[in-house]
């Protein structure tokens, strides 16, 4: 067991593609936690989606026990990482909770980026000792004393203290073990106070059921105990404690200031929740650590197994994608065009795309996404509020008094030149202009509020796309604000589709209409009978299309005669097809609700 102020607890925070996953990966080789014939790029990354996007989505923990030079100490390092996207938000805020110390990396030739920016201000919250990092000096294009300047602008302090790398090539990462134990204080806990300990993660194990990993705060656990979880209040036995290596490394007990694993026999995996405390059952905690909260999801979308028999199998793989994934919320739901699925709630788009990754990818399903949608407050005239997650959902306009919709505070840094293209897209998109503040001489942070609805399309493609990718985004829930939105319904034949149903602004609905319509025209597949497709307010259609039938030439055996036996075979042909019409139902492709999430705006 290692002494208490030897003990360092700390995490790296970065944008994405910043190095932060190749930076954690010199410090294992130069602590020596990974063996030379196991090390691979990228070694806590260790999904292969992770690998392919180069982005972290999982948070991750390790201990390395370091023999620092200036002193001949050893001391136990704990590197407990965070996912970069603004979606994971939640996850970076409790794996920065169980940390007194943040290595802060910025890439030399990219500079400050909008979600550097938050995550230093979450920090900041957090009181965490920050260490900045320059890295990627070697590049060609790299500005390493611009990018210092930028950092010293928000962080403050001295502008010799950044340390500038290059996690690729190794080069000064030797620097960044010394400052963070020099810099970054030990844990403060006492081992005699209640165990209070922070679960930060979780996964599920399929023989040993949940494995907690914690940071002991105050107290000490011992295997054997009996302990109590705050926010479910349920007691578990304690049948193995470890430290968190590359592979689990069982001990006998963990103390104050230590990072580690518990396995406490927990089979239900929706008991144990990423931000909980864990406390002693015989001699609890008078009160839980502070900040947990349920995480609540942004954007809702129905997941549809593509073969009905796997409903079970998609129940199955969303329970054990939660207990990974804290803010990942699941409820069962019904559609007449795409029979049994599950209405899921995400942070945003980039977290949908990825749950829907891992569920093709980890359990071998194929699934259909109804259009996105964000949770609407609808004030009804006899003054009750329903919080609405599906259009499907949505009163009768005569009993709406007005609908309320969420709204982002924004900020976007991009250099100057692309001020005019992005203002532009701001405004179609709803977006109001708050404030600009200069970041550096040639880069501006643009602060917004925008509709949450208006930004979890395309905003982020097309922003990347007019500041030919240097402009960066970061946002966060301000507000519900009043807005004139209106129900779009699409009909088939007749028939609605209630998976393409959509909750618009009203300036908007000519627009989504004909683009679905249109959409829809050119995916559906022609029938024998004629197919109509329509988009409509209410019972007011807005936009049309006609897919004609399939004719067979029924008068091809006429040879001559009189043409009163064509007309004859025509019209049984017609009446034949009127028939047909009444019985016949049109199957809508998978391709059409893909399609739909990809209109250009």
């Amino acid at each position: 067991m290692t002494i208490q102020k030897n003990i360092r607890n700390f995490s790296i925070i970065a944008h994405i593609d910043h190095g932060k996953s190749t930076l954690a990966d010199r410090l294992l080789e130069l602590t020596g936690a990974v063996p030379q014939d196991k090390m691979v790029e990228q070694i806590l990354d260790d999904m292969e989606l992770e690998r392919e996007r180069g982005i972290t989505i999982k948070a991750h923990a390790v201990k390395m026990d370091y023999k620092n030079p200036a002193d001949g100490k050893t001391y136990e390092l704990n590197l407990i990482d965070t996912p970069g996207h603004v979606d994971f938000s939640y996850e970076v805020s409790r794996s920065l909770a169980a940390c007194e110390g943040a290595i802060l990396v910025v890439d030399a030739s990219q500079g400050v980026e909008a979600q550097t920016v938050s995550n230093i201000y979450l920090a900041l919250e957090n009181d965490l000792e920050i260490i900045p990092v320059i890295n990627k000096i070697d590049l060609p294009t790299a500005r390493p004393d611009d990018v210092a300047e930028q950092i010293v602008e928000i962080l403050g302090g001295d502008i010799d203290d950044i340390i500038k790398i290059s996690a690729r090539s190794g080069e000064n990462v030797e620097k960044v073990l010394s400052a963070i134990i020099e810099k970054i204080p030990p844990p403060k806990g006492s081992a005699d106070a209640p165990l209070r300990a922070l679960i930060f993660d979780s996964f599920y194990d399929k023989y040993r059921g949940v494995v907690l990993y914690v940071r002991i705060v105050d107290g000490t656990l011992k295997v054997g105990d009996k302990i109590l979880l705050f926010a479910s209040n349920m007691e578990f036995e304690v049948d193995e404690l470890g430290y968190l290596k590359l592979e689990l490394e069982r001990c006998s007990e963990l103390t104050a200031g230590e990072v580690g694993y518990i396995m406490a026999n927990i089979k239900d995996i929706r008991k144990a929740r990423v931000g909980d405390t864990v406390t002693l059952s015989k001699s609890p905690a008078k009160e839980p650590l502070p900040g947990y909260h349920e995480a609540k999801p942004m954007v809702f979308s129905g997941f549809y197994p593509s073969n009905p028999d796997e409903f079970e199998d998609l129940r199955s793989a969303l329970q054990k994608l939660q207990l990974n994934d804290a803010s990942l919320h699941f409820e069962p739901e019904s559609s007449a065009a795409l029979g049994f699925g599950f209405r899921c709630g995400f942070l945003g788009m980039l977290h949908m795309e990825i749950t829907q990754e891992r569920l093709f990818r980890e359990f071998g399903l194929n699934l259909i996404a109804t259009v996105p949608n964000v949770k609407y407050a609808v004030y009804l005239s006899d003054g009750e509020v329903l919080w609405i997650e599906r259009p499907s959902d949505l009163p009768e306009p005569t009993k709406i008094d007005h609908i309320e919709e969420p709204i982002v505070s924004a900020e976007i840094i991009t250099p100057h030149e692309f001020i005019g293209g992005i203002m532009e897209l701001v405004k179609n998109r709803r977006g109001e202009y708050i404030a600009t503040e200069y970041v550096d001489p040639n880069r501006v942070m643009l602060k917004l509020h925008i509709p949450l609805a208006e930004i979890i399309f395309d905003f982020f493609d097309k922003l990347k796309t007019i500041s030919r990718g240097y402009a960066s985004l970061d946002y966060e829930f301000l507000e519900y604000r009043p807005a004139d939105l209106i129900k779009l319904d699409v009909l088939v034949n007749g028939d609605m589709v209630d998976a393409l149903s959509m909750i618009v602004h009203s300036e908007e609905t000519y627009f989504w209409g004909q683009k679905i319509v249109s959409k829809l025209k050119e995916l559906i597949p022609r029938q024998l009978f004629e197919v109509i497709i329509q988009a409509s307010i209410g019972k007011r259609v807005i936009s049309r299309a006609r897919i004609a039938p399939l004719r067979k030439d029924v008068t091809a055996k006429c040879y001559g005669g009189d043409i009163t036996r064509k007309r004859k075979l025509l019209e049984k042909q017609k009446a034949g097809k009127k028939r047909m019409k009444m019985v016949g139902s049109v199957e809508i492709p998978q391709e059409a609700f893909f399609a739909v999430l990809k209109i250009e705006r």
